[in-house]
């Protein structure tokens, strides 16, 4: 069995139930938005993130969901799709989990607008069933996500971001979903807010050790799915990079942001920077902040009793600094 599988399995039923259940949370009365919403749930990813919200509601409760918990779970996942879709017509990018995007087969302003359709569709189902509770979490995330984005391109642009800066961007950009996901799942089915808070921190701690494992795919020799040095390429600065930058001479400094910023698009020049961000200690240092973010998520769950969620959130939380892609 492997490991995704080994994590759903306290929760099969539910996943399966959810799946059925969010289909039926997109459909609509236009032909052209159900043949996309069809072809979008076709190409699910790994559902990482209903999986969170479900988990988490089980442990908190001691085994519990409720129809809340599943209407969250749709929520967070009508707009987690809706961010995808609009990410790759940010990107330009023609592809998604290895299949067409959305705007490669059906244009950028089909896609900008179904995009939308998912967003207002999550947000309709909390505000018709009174989840306002949980709709507040999901807005908060939504307006984290869209500041990290756009303080990545800001300070892109002039290549002087601090670690501090950069721990801020990916909390926002991808540890504030995770974290929503987490804080949701146990607000469907418990009051206690001290928990809830408990979960929400747990789920970004997991959400910047996701982040940093994807920075150290870019330096890998393994195939991943996406070619190495792209994010070098994309001028994007990552964890080791950073260090290395703040931790090289003033010479050397010089040659690297001259690198990234003029020289991104030769291979030869990539690699030298690649070959030169290991040498320096980046990798290795980008390792052990994972691995502080991956401990300080485990200690979170010692709160807990010992159930099979909790062990599948700690499997979870192992797979996502120890997996290969």
């Amino acid at each position: 069995m492997n490991i995704t599988s080994q994590i759903k399995q306290p929760i099969f039923n539910e996943m399966e139930l959810f799946e059925k259940k969010f289909h039926e949370s997109m459909t609509s009365k236009v032909a052209l938005l159900n043949r996309i919403t069809y072809y979008i749930v076709n190409r699910k990813g790994k559902q990482m993130r209903p999986m969170f919200v479900f988990l988490t509601a089980k442990m908190v409760s001691g085994g519990t969901v409720n129809e809340r918990t599943y209407r969250g779970a749709s929520v967070i996942e009508l707009i987690h799709t809706a961010t995808l879709v609009h990410d790759d017509v940010v990107d330009d990018s023609n592809r998604r989990r290895g299949f067409f995007s959305i705007n490669a087969l059906w244009k950028n302003k089909i896609a900008v607008l179904v995009g939308d359709y998912l967003l207002s569709k999550g947000l309709l189902l909390s505000i018709d069933n009174g989840d306002f509770d949980l709709l507040r979490i999901i807005s908060v995330a939504v307006r984290e996500m869209s500041e990290g984005e756009l303080l990545q391109i800001e300070k892109a642009r002039r290549l002087d971001i601090t670690e501090d800066v950069y721990y801020e961007i990916i909390r926002k950009k991808t540890a504030t979903l995770i974290a929503a996901c987490c804080a949701l799942g146990a607000k469907a089915v418990i009051e206690d807010d001290i928990q809830v808070e408990n979960m929400r921190k747990f789920g970004e701690l997991i959400g910047m050790a996701f982040q940093i494992k994807d920075d150290l795919f870019d330096y890998s020799e393994e195939a991943i799915g996406k070619p190495t040095g792209i994010d070098i390429k994309e001028q994007k600065m990552t964890l080791p990079l950073i260090h290395v930058l703040n931790t090289c001479t003033p010479q050397e400094k010089k040659w690297l942001i001259n690198s990234i910023k003029n020289h991104n698009k030769d291979k030869k020049r990539v690699k030298e920077v690649i070959a030169f961000v290991k040498n320096n200690n980046g990798l290795a240092y980008a390792e052990n902040k994972m691995v502080e973010f991956q401990q300080e998520a485990l200690a979170l769950l010692q709160n807990f009793e010992d159930s099979e969620y909790k062990d599948a959130l700690t499997l979870m939380v192992n797979y996502v600094i120890e997996r290969k892609k």
